[in-house]
């Protein structure tokens, strides 16, 4: 029943991770939710249920590398997508995109493709990461950096962040790095 508590939980989303953060919603008073605190947290709970694994995607479209404008759902049609929000700016990003270059290889052929959605706000640095991490899948931009609208939608907050949608546009995982892509793709195409 304290204003503060809801500030406390915006600042402490990534320690309490989806279910924390809606068992301590669940516990907010009207008073507190009116709070600009409790707004801003509202809005927050409002984008992780949408995005929630488990939930249809969220569409949208941008432009990709040569100035096409590309609709997520029309790119991951009958196939597992993973929709890879990144920056070539952003270190983290490019350590991780020699493993889902690997995965790419290794299950494009079984129906797994990859999204890529940058945050790059320079279209000359987006290309040359494209290009120098070799990069054979979608990609698109909006070169509004952290203001991209499909970041907005999906409420990332900090990238490398990914969606894994399933052939049917449902989440079926999130954030998956390192060891992990491969771990689901190979539960998934059975290798």
């Amino acid at each position: 029943d304290n204003i503060a508590s809801a500030q406390i939980t915006l600042d402490q989303e990534e320690a309490l991770g989806t279910e924390g953060m809606t068992a301590v919603f669940a516990l907010m008073t009207p008073e507190v939710l009116a709070s600009e605190p409790g707004l801003q947290l509202t809005k927050r709970m409002d984008i992780i249920t949408k995005t929630a694994i488990g939930q249809p995607l969220i569409d949208f479209e941008m432009n990709d590398t040569a100035g096409n404008t590309i609709k997520l759902s029309e790119a991951t049609i009958g196939k597992y997508v993973l929709v890879d929000f990144w920056a070539a700016w952003c270190g983290p990003c490019r350590k991780e995109n020699p493993n889902v270059l690997a995965n790419y290889l290794k299950y494009h052929d079984l129906g797994f493709d990859v999204f890529g959605v940058s945050f790059d706000e320079k279209k000359d640095n987006w290309l040359k990461a494209i290009a120098d991490d070799g990069l054979l899948w979608m990609q698109v931009s909006d070169l509004e950096g952290w203001d991209n609208s499909a970041g907005k939608l999906y409420g990332i907050k900090s990238i490398p962040q990914n969606i894994l949608l399933n052939p049917e546009g449902i989440i079926v995982a999130k954030n998956l790095r390192g060891e992990m892509l491969g771990e689901k793709l190979a539960e998934i195409f059975g290798q």
